[in-house]
């Protein structure tokens, strides 16, 4: 791919400004360490400007800008994966806050939504479950944004019944490399559409998408606690439990350490605990009967009951603030009792926030007809370590203890890697497995500048 122009930087900020006004912001602005922030604060991001766009329209305007000038851009709506799209170099990029995009517009009988372009999960609760009882493939928290998720692949707690988010993407209108707005779906642009299901961001700016729908009103989820002492006892019934499930049921175990903050809830704060969450899309009789395992061991809370499907993004309990944290997951291709071993060794790190396994396999396993680039995460377990750097100096350590848990568990991994988990580094191609020729093929043709940046590049 050839490079962008080789224009000073000063005249390209000239020529942006001159062409943006005040929706441009720069380094030196006083709102610039503002609208740079991500929500992963841990991730020191500083782009050459920063555009917050308000409609399809000033999208248009901001890539055509930015081209024009000789810079790259790189669409963002949340920042919670903001390492990878450091990783790629902000020197000469645009970031396009999508963070005021934001609108969904339910079809009740067709199932579906149109949803703008930065919004996120919990405004797709909003609109679909109050009025009409639906539900969508969202992730454990409501915070993130729906384009991001589910254009690179989206594991749900629905994910064993249901396969991966980006199958439920129709459609996207997307703003392509010549600052075109263009709709890519199964019957128009069928390449792009292809392409951007997986390849998400590399391919441009997608200011709205078309998603399926889920008919459930409410669901059985919840979540079981143990003190941490009781991890080796707990992991080993899991690992056992989760082997027999039926494709209904979507669980994960973690490991959590919590400092003693104040603003914790006692039951937390201080402590290291061992949980078991997840939803079961069954009868409540059929849903207790299938716990029954799990309840004999004597949690200290129990909280699994029916509840409305828009409250499941609370049962996870991620932090409901921007938060720094460094993360590494692998996929697995098997759970034998040495791995379960190693993973509740390797969760005893003081230096872990979270040692997780998530239980996968089932129809987010399954390639979907008419797939995208990325359809499926091939493994039964994901493996997934995060940790906290307090300060950007301590970001090292928690790298390091966030990947040793991933190690631990390397004699059971697959090759392949979920992309949303992806938190930067070196293999990330590795999340679009054989897709990735043909992505990088797509890229070449369709954005042969490479103006596009992204988290998880398709590009060399």
């Amino acid at each position: 791919m050839s490079s962008l122009s080789e224009i000073p930087l000063d005249e390209r900020a000239a020529t942006l400004r001159d062409a943006l006004g005040s929706r441009v912001v720069f380094a030196g602005d006083p709102e610039y360490d503002v609208v740079r922030m991500p929500w992963n604060v841990a991730v020191d991001q500083r782009p050459f400007a920063v555009a917050t766009p308000e409609s399809a329209e000033e999208v248009i305007d901001i890539v055509r800008a930015a081209t024009a000038a000789g810079l790259r851009v790189a669409p963002q709506s949340t920042g919670h994966a903001a390492a990878g799209l450091a990783e790629s170099g902000l020197a000469d990029v645009v970031l396009v806050r999508l963070s005021t995009l934001r609108g969904v517009t339910v079809h009740p009988d067709s199932r579906t939504a149109i949803v703008l372009g930065g919004s996120h999960w919990n405004d797709v609760l909003a609109a679909a479950a109050p009025s009409y009882g639906l539900t969508a493939l969202h992730g454990s928290a409501g915070d993130v944004s729906v384009a991001g998720y589910a254009l690179g692949g989206g594991v749900s707690f629905y994910a064993r019944a249901y396969g991966l988010a980006v199958n439920t993407v129709r459609a996207v209108q997307i703003v392509t490399a010549d600052g075109s707005l263009v709709r890519a779906s199964a019957h128009e642009n069928t390449d792009l559409f292809w392409a951007v299901r997986g390849g998400a961001g590399s391919f441009g700016i997608v200011v709205s998408l078309e998603i399926d729908l889920l008919p459930h009103a409410d669901v059985f989820a919840g979540m079981l606690l143990w003190d941490a002492s009781f991890t080796p006892a707990v992991s080993r019934a899991w690992a056992k439990w989760s082997a027999s499930l039926p494709e209904s049921v979507t669980s994960t175990l973690r490991v959590m350490n919590f400092p003693p903050l104040p603003e914790l809830p006692p039951f937390l704060s201080g402590r290291s605990v061992v949980v078991i969450d997840g939803a079961i899309l069954e009868t409540n009789a059929r849903a207790a009967e299938l716990l029954a395992p799990l309840r004999e061991l004597a949690p200290e809370i129990d909280s699994f009951g029916r509840i409305p499907a828009s409250a499941l993004v609370q049962v996870h309990m991620d932090p409901p603030q921007p938060t720094p944290a460094v993360t590494r997951h692998r996929m697995l291709s098997s759970l034998p009792e040495e791995a379960v071993a190693a993973f509740v060794a390797a969760s005893e790190d003081p230096g872990l926030f979270v040692a997780e396994l998530r239980h996968l396999g089932g129809a987010a396993a399954r390639p979907a007809a008419d797939a995208g680039a990325v359809s499926a995460v091939a493994g039964d377990y994901l493996v997934h370590g995060i940790a906290v750097p307090p300060v950007p100096e301590a970001v090292p350590a928690a790298a390091a203890a966030a990947t040793a848990l991933v190690d631990a568990l390397a004699p059971w991994a697959g090759d392949g890697l979920a992309l949303t988990f992806i938190d930067g580094g070196a293999d990330r191609a590795l999340g679009f497995g054989a897709s990735i020729d043909r992505l990088r093929a797509l890229k070449a043709d369709g954005d042969p500048r490479n103006v596009f940046a992204a988290a998880n590049p398709v590009g060399d």
